[in-house]
């Protein structure tokens, strides 16, 4: 039986509809390229002291350039997973330096990796905090001290629970 026209004409619109979420995907591109203008904002800001600097302010400096690369390796994955899984495929199966990962993470495994990366980047924040006690004159803010503790805790459990419910859904009968 063929389909009504009307039918037909309002899959097709709603399937092309797909395409609105490009521009978000081009807006993550642009984030991106702002957490390059910061990284290296953070690096010149840092570079010219660095053969006097402590440890801790080493270590300090290491952790929010790895926070920063974390946050740009969430955004490469939530682009071109995201734009893969919803918009289209990306033609590049032939470049030599397509990420193996490309075309194979779905839904579940962008959220896996998304909850992951808030987590490190969660921990990081963490980190920072309690090094900075570390540093003489610095009092300890026990109120923001114990809501990073709250904050990475719940991020920490909202992986969790996600793993479990997606472990779950792969148990259950497909329909």
């Amino acid at each position: 039986m063929k389909k009504p026209v009307l039918e037909m004409w309002l899959e097709r619109g709603l399937f092309a509809s797909r395409w609105l979420m490009a521009p978000f995907y081009v807006g993550l591109v642009v984030a991106l390229a702002a957490l390059l203008v910061v990284f290296f904002q953070e690096l010149a800001h840092d570079l010219p002291t660095v053969l006097t600097m402590k440890a801790e302010a080493a270590i300090l400096m290491a952790l929010t350039l790895i926070d920063l690369s974390l946050a740009a390796n969430l955004l490469v994955i939530v682009i071109l997973s995201g734009y893969e899984n919803f918009v289209s495929k990306i033609d590049t199966a032939s470049h030599e330096d397509r990420p193996d990962w490309m075309g194979t993470v779905d839904f579940s495994g962008l959220k896996m990796k998304l909850i992951a990366s808030i987590v490190a980047i969660s921990a990081i924040a963490l980190l920072k905090a309690f090094l900075k006690l570390t540093e003489p004159g610095q009092g300890v803010d026990q109120i923001r001290l114990f809501w990073l503790v709250v904050v990475h805790l719940s991020f920490v459990a909202s992986g969790v629970l996600l793993a479990v419910m997606d472990w779950l859904n792969s148990k259950v009968a497909k329909h």
